[in-house]
């Protein structure tokens, strides 16, 4: 995954929930930073925004990470790209 698609996903994730960038990585679980379910819907929103995407429903419920949450926009990137 390329630094710099991790870095914007990192960013946006902490502007939305006012956290410090610095204290998020890919390892990172959503109940560590303290994300509950409905700042995972604001998160999704802005990141939908960012990368001009639509995460479908199911696939936002199987997120646990930041990982996961950075690998499934990439999948949905490519795909929309092909």
């Amino acid at each position: 995954m390329p630094a710099d698609f991790t870095e914007r996903v990192i960013q946006c994730i902490a502007k939305t929930q006012h956290l410090d960038a610095s204290k998020i990585t890919l390892d990172s679980t959503f109940e560590e930073l303290g994300i509950d379910s409905l700042d995972g819907i604001n998160i999704l929103f802005a990141l939908e925004n960012e990368f001009e995407v639509n995460v479908p429903d199911d696939a936002a419920k199987q997120v646990r990470t930041i990982r996961d949450l950075a690998e499934g926009l990439q999948k949905l990137m490519a795909a929309s790209a092909s």
